[in-house]
């Protein structure tokens, strides 16, 4: 007596094909969503990288301009510094001083340099913003975060509050009511009297 064996095909189903596809289409999107934080992530930390630098740059401009920063409040261009590159047109050019022909002032000095400074912010920051002034509380806890205006005191110290168009880790914008909050604040040493 012959038997016959019955065989059973032992291949995937359409189930479990469609199963695994869709296992790997969201591994893929993870990996896609990881990889878009870390490009957003990169370019931020660039950005509080070039914001570090120009912060330093104004604070030694500041610090090598003794006349300028002897004078009253005032008077001190530095101090009267409120650069929106967002709203505020391109600053034009004032008397450069680069040449010994040149005769200018510590004023006219503290214009060149504020300029050049001011482009350097409109090129490297989003929407770039810079606020100098004297101020005593720059961190404001009713909205945790920084604030622009400037409350100064009889012991307020120079500050340089800089702040950009960033975006949180969801891809959202950073702001509070609209406005964009200074990215940090940094305080300037003393200046020799």
């Amino acid at each position: 007596m012959i038997s016959h064996k019955t065989t059973k095909n032992q291949g995937f189903s359409l189930i479990e094909v469609l199963i695994a596809v869709f296992v790997l289409a969201l591994g893929v999107i993870g990996a896609a969503g990881l990889q878009l934080a870390a490009i957003r992530t990169s370019q931020q930390t660039n950005f509080q990288t070039n914001a570090v630098q120009l912060a330093n740059e104004l604070a030694d401009k500041m610090r090598s301009n003794d006349a300028q920063m002897k004078l009253a409040d005032a008077s001190n261009l530095f101090l009267n510094m409120n650069y929106d590159s967002a709203v505020d047109p391109t600053p034009s050019a004032p008397t450069l001083c680069y040449t010994s022909a040149a005769n200018c002032t510590s004023t006219d000095l503290a214009k060149a340099d504020i300029y050049e400074w001011q482009i350097r912010l409109k090129n490297s920051l989003p929407g770039g913003r810079v606020v100098v002034c004297r101020d005593s509380t720059p961190f404001d806890t009713t909205t945790k975060s920084l604030t622009w205006t400037c409350k100064p005191d009889a012991n307020s110290g120079l500050t340089l509050k800089i702040g950009w168009k960033s975006k949180n880790p969801d891809g959202s914008f950073n702001s509070n009511a609209g406005v964009i909050p200074p990215s940090f604040a940094y305080a300037i040493e003393p200046y020799v009297k």
